[in-house]
C-alpha cells in the first residue's frame, strides 16, 4: 500500500555514473528481459562500454550488449506483433545547425551497430572518428529526423479512443534543440508504419515553441487503458492528457 511502501531492490549498482548522457531508459521486452540504454559520456568519442543497448534478466544477471553505436537513446518501444525494437537516438553536436540528423533506428537482430562515433545518420562520416571508415559498414537509420530536435519517448498507439486510422501509428516526443541558432523540435510527431517502416513523419502536437519562446519540452509518452495519451513536459513539470474529442473513436 502507499502507507507501507515496499523497499526498493537494487538489481545493479555497477552501471556508469557519467553525467553526460547518463540518463537511463529501461523497459522489459517481449522476451521478458530488461533492456536499458547506456549513453556516450561525451559529445563524440570512442568509449568502450558506452553508446550501447544492454539487456539482462529480471534479477539483473546474464547481461549482454544487443546494440552499439547509439549515442544517446532515451526511448525505445517494440512494434506490436513483432520483436522489432524501435529506438530514438540523439545525434552529435557542433557540426552546424542542420547536421547530423537525429534518428529512429530499428533493431531486428541483436548485434547491430548504428554508427556512432564513426558515422552519423547512416551517411555522414565523422570528421575525426570517421576517417578511413565507410558508412556502409553500419546499420542505417529507419528514419532521419531534423538535426537537434532531440527525440526522446516513442510509442506505438494501440488504443481505440482515437479514430481507427491512428491505431498502429508511431508517436515520437521531440524534446527540442538547445544549441541551434533557430530552435527546432518541441513537438510530438507521428508516422504511419508501412511494411515495417515509418512513413509520412508529421506533426501531431505543436505549440511548445513560438517565435523562439519555449513553454515546454515534450519528453515521454504513455497510453492509458482508455486509449488516451499522457505526455510529460520536463521543463514545465507537467503531464498532459491527450484525448480525441471529435466523436466516437475506433
Amino acid at each position: 500500500s502507499f502507507g507501507q511502501p515496499v523497499a526498493p531492490q537494487v538489481l545493479r549498482k555497477d552501471l556508469p555514473r557519467d553525467s553526460a548522457h547518463g540518463w537511463r531508459y529501461l523497459a522489459f521486452g517481449p522476451d521478458d528481459k530488461l533492456y536499458l540504454s547506456i549513453g556516450a559520456p561525451c559529445n563524440v568519442c570512442e568509449a568502450p562500454g558506452y553508446a550501447e543497448l544492454r539487456r539482462m534478466n529480471a534479477e539483473g544477471r546474464d547481461e549482454e550488449t544487443v546494440a552499439r553505436g547509439l549515442r544517446n537513446s532515451v526511448g525505445f518501444a517494440w512494434r506490436p506483433g513483432t520483436r522489432e525494437l524501435w529506438l530514438t537516438d540523439n545525434g552529435r553536436d557542433w557540426l552546424g545547425d542542420d547536421q547530423p540528423p537525429d534518428e529512429i533506428d530499428i533493431l531486428i537482430t541483436p548485434g547491430a551497430h548504428f554508427g556512432f562515433p564513426y558515422c552519423h545518420g547512416g551517411r555522414l562520416p565523422d570528421p575525426q572518428y570517421g576517417r578511413g571508415r565507410s558508412c556502409d559498414d553500419y546499420s542505417a537509420p529507419a528514419l532521419r529526423l531534423d538535426a537537434h530536435v532531440a527525440p526522446l519517448g516513442i510509442l506505438f498507439y494501440g488504443g481505440r479512443q482515437f479514430p481507427a486510422e491512428y491505431r498502429g501509428r508511431v508517436f515520437v516526443a521531440e524534446h527540442g534543440s538547445w544549441n541551434r541558432s533557430r530552435k527546432s523540435g518541441y513537438r510530438v510527431m507521428m508516422a504511419d508504419v508501412v511494411d515495417g517502416r515509418p512513413e509520412d513523419y508529421r506533426p501531431f502536437l505543436i505549440g511548445f515553441e513560438r517565435d523562439g519562446e519555449v513553454s515546454g519540452r515534450p519528453a515521454y509518452l504513455l497510453e492509458l487503458p482508455d486509449g488516451s495519451l499522457l505526455l510529460s513536459d520536463d521543463q514545465g513539470g507537467r503531464i498532459y492528457r491527450i484525448r480525441y474529442s471529435g466523436g466516437s473513436g475506433g
